[in-house]
C-alpha cells in the first residue's frame, strides 16, 4: 500500500462574536499589551469608544475567552483618530479598522484573517468600496506589515502622526461589495 502524503492541516475559522460588556477587562488587557502596535486606551478609554464603533468583534477560544479583537468605524464616525480622518478626507466611502488585536499565544490560528473576513462582509453589507486601515512604519511593526500585504492591502500613502513620534503606512484593500 502506497502511503498518502500528509497534508497540512487547515485550521476552521475561530469563532467571532459581537464584543460585550464582559469582554472589555480582557480586550483592554491585550490591547495594552500590544502598545506601541496599538495606542493603549485603558478600561476607560475601550468603553468609551467601543460603542462607536461600527464593527466591534471578539474571537474566543473553546473556553469563551478572548483571543483577539478588531474596532472598525464606518464614514460619518465621531472620532478624532488623525488616521481616521485622513482617511475620511482622501479615501471616503471605507470601513476604517482603527485596530486588530491578536493575542501572541494565538498568531498563526487564523485569527486575524478571521477577523478581517468579518470587516470585509460588514464593508460589503454597507455597500463601502474599501476597507482602510495603517500600520507603524516607526515604531516598525513588520509582523503586520507582512500580514496586511498576504490579505492583499496596498499602501496608499504614509503620515506621521502623535506630534511626529509615530510614522504610519496608510493602507487599503477594495471591499468585496
Amino acid at each position: 500500500m502506497t502511503p498518502v502524503p500528509s497534508v497540512p492541516s487547515v485550521p476552521s475559522p475561530p469563532p467571532l462574536r459581537p464584543v460585550g460588556p464582559g469582554d472589555l477587562v480582557a480586550l483592554a488587557a491585550l490591547n495594552d499589551a500590544a502598545v506601541p502596535a496599538v495606542n493603549r486606551l485603558g478600561l476607560d478609554g475601550l468603553t468609551a469608544h467601543v460603542p462607536g464603533c461600527d464593527l466591534a468583534v471578539v474571537a474566543h477560544d473553546t473556553a469563551g475567552l478572548p483571543t483577539g479583537f478588531l474596532l472598525a468605524l464606518a464614514p460619518g464616525a465621531p472620532y478624532a483618530s488623525e488616521n481616521y480622518l485622513w482617511f475620511e478626507a482622501h479615501r471616503p466611502g471605507s470601513l476604517y479598522v482603527d485596530r486588530i488585536v491578536v493575542a501572541p499565544h494565538a498568531h498563526g490560528r487564523g485569527i486575524g484573517r478571521a477577523l478581517y473576513d468579518a470587516a470585509f462582509a460588514r464593508a460589503a453589507e454597507l455597500a463601502l468600496a474599501e476597507v482602510t486601515c495603517e500600520v507603524n512604519l516607526e515604531p516598525p511593526n513588520p509582523g503586520s506589515l507582512a500580514f496586511h500585504g498576504r490579505l492583499g492591502f496596498v499602501q496608499v500613502a504614509e503620515q506621521v502622526t502623535k506630534g511626529g513620534t509615530v510614522r504610519v503606512a496608510l493602507m487599503a484593500r477594495a471591499s468585496e461589495t
